[in-house]
């Protein structure tokens, strides 16, 4: 095998949850030009339509599946459909989280609803999927979770999904021992992105863009993509990465 054939991923099967858009739609986007047939789950069906019919133009299948990560039973679902529609799975991406209402918030002004609705959404959901994952997967799987800069420490606004996402790299871990050695698990996580979350929560938009960019004071000088964040998982995913598990791979720019 030559090292760019360790870059491959023909012949695999990956899930990407909240695949229907942003950040997600890139990952789903660049697993399939490395080679792999791609179910992408969100939860409207136009959405995974989209992006499904995106990868069969790619030369790939592409399935959408509608979910909803923070509803019993539906992840179990996602992956046996997963297998059932494509033979197997290979590599599964907890992608799906964020606000669950746009709204970046402090701790002391969070309610218990607004903070489980986080916890729901960007720490169980995960736990749910790598389960799920595992429990459909042979060995050589990869689990690959997306978690954010801004588990790295506090957060002055948005702590609650701090929070959540720095629970995300402790599972991460937990979850690498635990399916080692049959299955690796490891995290992306991206730093500036503009999802539309990361639009709505600190008003990237018009003017407020070129101000926004200089106080990040990003080294590499330029904030992210989805296709940043896709080439990152479709390393973790590939034989290259064949002997890493268990890591956080910070894409940020250097921030």
């Amino acid at each position: 095998m030559t090292i760019l054939e360790d870059f491959s991923l023909g012949g695999m099967r990956a899930v990407v949850t909240g695949g229907g858009k942003g950040i997600g739609r890139g990952i789903a986007l660049c697993l399939a030009e490395a080679g792999a047939d791609v179910m992408v789950s969100a939860r409207t069906q136009a959405d995974v339509d989209t992006v499904a019919a995106e990868i069969s133009e790619l030369g790939r299948g592409g399935y959408g599946h509608t979910a909803d990560v923070t509803s019993p039973g539906q992840l179990d679902a996602l992956a046996a459909a997963a297998v059932d529609k494509m033979g197997g799975l290979d590599i599964w991406v907890n992608n799906a989280g964020g606000l669950p209402d746009g709204t970046a918030r402090y701790m002391t002004r969070t309610d218990p609803e607004q903070w489980q609705a986080q916890i729901d959404l960007n720490l169980t959901a995960v736990w749910k999927g790598c389960v799920a994952a595992a429990g459909q997967m042979g060995d050589g799987g990869s689990i690959i979770n997306i978690s954010s800069t801004a588990a790295r420490g506090g957060q002055v606004k948005n702590g609650p999904y701090g929070a959540s996402k720095a629970a995300v790299n402790s599972l991460t871990a937990s979850f690498s021992l635990e399916l080692a050695p049959n299955v690796r698990v490891n995290a992306v996580s991206p730093g500036p992105v503009p999802t539309q979350n990361f639009i709505d929560s600190v008003g990237y938009e018009g003017d407020r863009k070129e101000m926004i960019d200089k106080q990040m004071k990003i080294p590499l000088g330029r904030i992210g993509s989805e296709r940043d964040i896709g080439a990152a998982v479709v390393f973790l995913a590939s034989p290259a990465a064949s002997w890493i598990t268990g890591q956080v791979l910070l894409v940020n720019g250097g921030r």
